[in-house]
C-alpha cells in the first residue's frame, strides 16, 4: 500500500496551498501487539512496508529512552570526584611544579647537547681543515727539496762520510724506536 504525502505551501496572500508529494512506504504504528499491515518491523516499534526509508526524530528517541540508575556505589564515587579537598589540590599544584621543574631541566640538558654537538663538529672541521693545509705544506717543502743536492754539499763541502763497520753500535728500546743520548756510549 502506497499513501502520497502533502506538503503545504503558504502563499503571498497568506493562503495554504497543498503540494502533493511523491508515494513514500507506508508506516504504521504496531495496535496492542499486532499490526494492521504486513511488513518489517523496525526497532522502535513501527511497521514498514516499501522501499522508502522514513526520516526518524532522534531527539525524541533519546528522550523517550530511559536513563540509566546508577548504583549507589558509582553516585558516591562521582560526588568524591567533584569535590576536591586542600591538600589534594596542593599535592597536585606540587606534583605539577617538580614536573614543570624537571622538564625545563630536561630541555635545558637536551639544548646544552644540541650546542655542545655544533661545537665538535665546528671544531673537527677546523682541524681538517688544518690537517690538509700541514699536508699541502709538508709535499710542498718534500718535493722542493732535492736530496742529491743535500748529499753532495755534505760530503764535497761539509767533509762528511758514510758509516764505517765498526762506528754503527745498535740499541734495543722497550718503549719506543727512538733512542736519545744523554752521556758517553761506552766501549
Amino acid at each position: 500500500m502506497c499513501l502520497r504525502t502533502a506538503d503545504f505551501v503558504r502563499m503571498k496572500d497568506g493562503r495554504l496551498r497543498e503540494r502533493h508529494g511523491y508515494c513514500m512506504a507506508s508506516v504504521q504504528r504496531r495496535v496492542s501487539g499486532r499490526s494492521v499491515q504486513p511488513g518489517r518491523q523496525a526497532r522502535n516499534g513501527y511497521y514498514v512496508q516499501g522501499s522508502t526509508v522514513r526520516k526518524l526524530d532522534i531527539a525524541r528517541e533519546i528522550e523517550r529512552q530511559p536513563k540509566k540508575k546508577l548504583s549507589n556505589t558509582a553516585r558516591k564515587n562521582r560526588e568524591k570526584a567533584e569535590h576536591m579537598s586542600a591538600g589534594y589540590v596542593l599535592f597536585l599544584s606540587v606534583a605539577l611544579m617538580a614536573t614543570a621543574w624537571i622538564l625545563i631541566g630536561y630541555i635545558r640538558l637536551q639544548s646544552d647537547i644540541t650546542h655542545s654537538i655544533e661545537n665538535i663538529s665546528k671544531l673537527e672541521n677546523n682541524l681538517n681543515d688544518l690537517r690538509i693545509a700541514n699536508d699541502e705544506e709538508y709535499n710542498r717543502i718534500t718535493s722542493s727539496i732535492d736530496l742529491e743536492e743535500v748529499r753532495r754539499i755534505a760530503i764535497q763541502e761539509l767533509g762528511m762520510k758514510y758509516a764505517e763497520e765498526g762506528q754503527i753500535v745498535t740499541y734495543e728500546s722497550e718503549s719506543s724506536d727512538y733512542v736519545k743520548q744523554l752521556a758517553p756510549i761506552p766501549e
